[in-house]
């Protein structure tokens, strides 16, 4: 029966709530089958071993409805649940128009954040239809699905109000794109990894201090990249390419990102980074993780020594983009389904470029200008910003 045709059917909405069991379902339909009722909808939901169970079918015939009331009213007392059920005229009223998924991340998610979130789409004029959890622990994480607003405004609204609410929010678009391939590219130094390579480097030539602050001068947006780069790298001058290894035995992958790359790669994503750090960190990282795609700056050695130079094209913030456009064309991956995530002033122009792009505990001047940002320490979290739930990926055995 289409929505006209049901547009001015009588209908019944039939609500059961209480403890949950095997065969409540069944048993209400088994139930409403008796009166040659049709479905129209159903919704079902369990917390807590608690369950609310709502059917709206269409009207008996033949005066039949008081006997179908008690019928279901008996039938739920001798389960010791409760019943109600309302009269009403056809189906649900149509969902505006403009539909987005909103994700919320709180470690943890408190009533008063969630009462914050729901106001301010309450204020774009939006309609909140549905709230499912995503996650429980690292993060708590739901998902708001909302109607009867844009979603650009949407999320100007709440990417605005996310810091002073003490949540992380991410909004996108409703639609078959969610389900899409997608291509997901990531910064690698403190995003990726929890360090800066080239202080790694650094530490081995006895100027991690002074690199260090030229590093987060650059980050913060105060200098240029590709001039801090050659400073930096100048530094490192004379030291022996055996030190290649030892850095790479000390990179630490950021607590989550093995389970996302996988989990990325059983959904057939195509998973790459770009970076303003080295290849001689970043192929290794691409080699042991499985990642299609991998460019980064290179360190010139001669002679078995680092000579203090990069060689060839430099990654810098307006390179990174560039990437992310020459990845999404070879993966076939229309830019409107790239996923970019990074936390550094040079990795800005490549989360403007991208779909959707994640400013992962980034500086602030990055926060304010992403399309979202994620401040929990878990990199696996960006899954949930995709729909994607925890119980999803530990069923896969990816955790």
């Amino acid at each position: 029966m289409s929505a006209s045709q049901t547009s001015d059917v009588p209908t019944l909405l039939v609500k059961i709530f209480g403890k949950d069991r095997p065969g409540i379902t069944a048993g209400l339909f088994d139930t409403l089958a008796a009166y040659s009722v049709d479905v129209i909808d159903i919704e079902q939901l369990v917390t807590r071993g608690r369950i609310v169970l709502c059917a709206l079918v269409t009207q008996p015939g033949n005066g039949a409805e008081g006997g179908l009331r008690a019928t279901v009213h008996s039938w739920a007392e001798s389960l010791k649940l409760q019943a109600e059920i309302l009269s009403g005229t056809g189906d649900n009223r149509p969902r505006g128009s403009g539909r987005s998924h909103v994700t919320v991340l709180g470690h943890p998610l408190t009533a008063e954040a969630t009462a914050a979130v729901a106001a301010r789409i309450t204020a774009t004029g939006g309609n909140i239809d549905r709230i499912f959890r995503l996650a429980k622990y690292p993060v708590t994480a739901v998902e708001f699905a909302v109607s009867g607003t844009a979603t650009e405004r949407l999320r100007t609204v709440l990417a605005t109000a996310a810091s002073h609410i003490g949540v992380d929010v991410a909004v996108v678009s409703a639609g078959l794109h969610r389900r899409a391939q997608r291509l997901v590219v990531m910064d690698v130094d403190s995003t990726m990894i929890q360090d800066e390579v080239i202080e790694l480097f650094a530490a081995h030539a006895g100027c991690e201090a002074e690199v260090a602050e030229v590093t987060e001068r650059a980050m913060r947006g105060e200098l240029d990249f590709e001039q801090s780069l050659h400073a930096r790298v100048a530094l490192l001058a004379g030291l022996d390419a055996s030190v290649v290894d030892k850095v790479r035995s000390e990179v630490r992958l950021t607590p989550g990102a093995r389970t996302l790359i996988r989990t990325l790669k059983q959904l057939g994503y195509q998973v790459g980074v770009v970076s303003g750090g080295f290849t001689q960190v970043t192929d290794d990282l691409q080699e042991r993780l499985g990642l299609d795609f991998a460019s980064a700056n290179t360190l010139e050695i001669v002679d078995g020594k680092l000579t203090g130079r990069v060689t060839g094209e430099i990654v810098d913030r307006a390179g990174k983009a560039r990437l992310l456009r020459r990845f999404a064309a070879e993966a076939g991956v229309p830019l409107s389904q790239t996923v970019a995530i990074g936390d550094g002033a040079n990795d800005l122009d490549m989360l403007n470029a991208a779909g959707l792009g994640v400013a992962f505990n980034a500086k602030p001047v990055v926060r304010e200008a992403a399309h979202t940002a994620v401040n929990v320490p878990f990199l696996d979290a960006v899954l949930y910003l995709l729909g994607i739930t925890r119980e999803e990926v530990e069923a896969a055995g990816l955790a």
